[in-house]
């Protein structure tokens, strides 16, 4: 403890402060309180008791104050008064042999009387004013502590009924996505099959099989996918890409060409606008790759014939900004938060239905939540969406 000698004002005498704490002591035990104590001058600050320490000091407040904490819930640090001249403290743990139940800091310079077990314990032993004034003091204290271990029990049930409520949430989770998976691995599978045993029964005549093969195929491809999607769900669960600089351009490129003769089939058309020095970004090429072709996948699916995809790269103070838009049927504004949830899809507007199973747009951003990056949409309902991706730019060094 950091003791503090600079001059001070003019204190009240300890036999003036000794009263208020002990009502009714008299004069004889009030000279031997003081004769058996040590009057010293603290600034602000300092902690005079730790709490969980064992410690052998009694203090009475003389001038200045103290602050009385207490760790509750084993993290937070609550205060439970404010001890004024006249207030005493440190009586119970010198009385029960008891690490400190709470701390004790100076608040400002702060003037007290200390008493060592000893002498506290001889003093006590003769003053049945001080006796009387301990009795109450220690029941006050115990009926707050038994207050705030009420309180300490309410948080930790609060918390145990949260914990419990995120498992069931978790539980129920994990049910609607295998039971989701079951569905949309059934529909193609037997669809598949189907159309497999008409064929090894010939029930196919012979112009149709080209035809048949090609639904075959569609259903096998829509499996792969699904497979592909989950398998790279649960990576992103369990391994941490290594990230490095990506030029989100040449990702942009490389997505547009893949995507070019679906979109040609669609009569839809793909146009990349970017700056030619746009800045890179860190990351991990493979899961942007990826979530670019959910947003372009969805751009293409929901166009109509005719329309145009428009993939936007610029800089934004220090984000790399990727824009993808399209001329389809927009979102409904009740849909919007829906959107990025696992299996959610649109299967029909108006008289069109649409393919899909609903992992593209929550692959996407999930990967962009990896990368520290923000994804949001704007849409309005027959007039397209707006996918907006903003990644931080990095300055890489040749």
């Amino acid at each position: 403890m950091h003791q503090l000698n600079l001059p001070r004002k003019k204190l009240p005498a300890p036999k003036e402060i000794i009263p208020k704490a002990f009502p009714g002591i008299s004069q004889l035990e009030i000279e031997e309180l003081v004769m058996r104590s040590k009057v010293t001058n603290y600034p602000n600050g300092v902690i005079l008791c730790h709490e969980g320490q064992i410690e052998s000091k009694f203090y009475i407040v003389l001038d200045g104050q103290v602050n009385v904490t207490k760790t509750i819930n084993n993290v937070e640090q609550k205060q439970l008064k404010t001890l004024d001249a006249g207030d005493f403290f440190g009586e119970m743990a010198i009385i029960h042999n008891a690490p400190r139940a709470a701390s004790v800091t100076t608040s400002g310079p702060t003037t007290v009387m200390e008493i060592d077990k000893e002498n506290f314990d001889r003093v006590l032993q003769r003053s049945s004013s001080i006796s009387m004034a301990m009795v109450r003091e220690i029941s006050n204290r115990l009926r707050e502590n038994d207050e705030m271990a009420i309180v300490d029990l309410k948080i930790r049930a609060a918390e145990l009924a949260e914990a419990y409520q995120k498992l069931a949430e978790q539980e129920l989770t994990r049910r609607e996505f295998l039971t989701n998976i079951a569905h949309e691995l059934r529909t193609p599978l037997m669809a598949a099959g189907g159309f497999l045993q008409l064929m090894q029964k010939g029930l196919i005549t012979q112009e149709k099989i080209p035809t048949t093969i090609d639904t075959v195929a569609r259903n096998i491809q829509q499996i792969t996918t699904l497979v592909n999607d989950i398998l790279f769900l649960q990576e992103m669960d369990l391994i941490l890409p290594k990230f490095q600089p990506v030029n989100l351009r040449a990702v942009a490129e490389d997505v547009a060409e893949k995507y070019q003769d679906r979109a040609a089939g669609n009569l839809v058309t793909i146009q990349i606008e970017s700056p030619p020095n746009l800045a890179m970004v860190s990351g991990d090429p493979k899961s942007l790759e990826r979530a670019l072709i959910a947003l372009t996948d969805n751009a293409v699916k929901f166009s109509p014939h005719g329309g145009q995809i428009k993939i936007q790269l610029h800089e934004e103070e220090n984000y790399v900004v990727m824009d993808v838009i399209d001329q389809g049927i927009g979102i409904e504004t009740s849909q919007v938060p829906k959107i990025f949830d696992r299996f959610y899809h649109l299967e029909r507007s108006g008289e069109q239905l649409f393919s899909g199973i609903g992992l593209g747009l929550s692959i996407t951003n999930q990967v962009i939540k990896q990368h520290n990056g923000r994804l949001s949409v704007q849409s309005e309902p027959g007039k397209g969406s707006t996918f907006t991706v903003k990644l931080k730019a990095i300055k890489v060094v040749f």
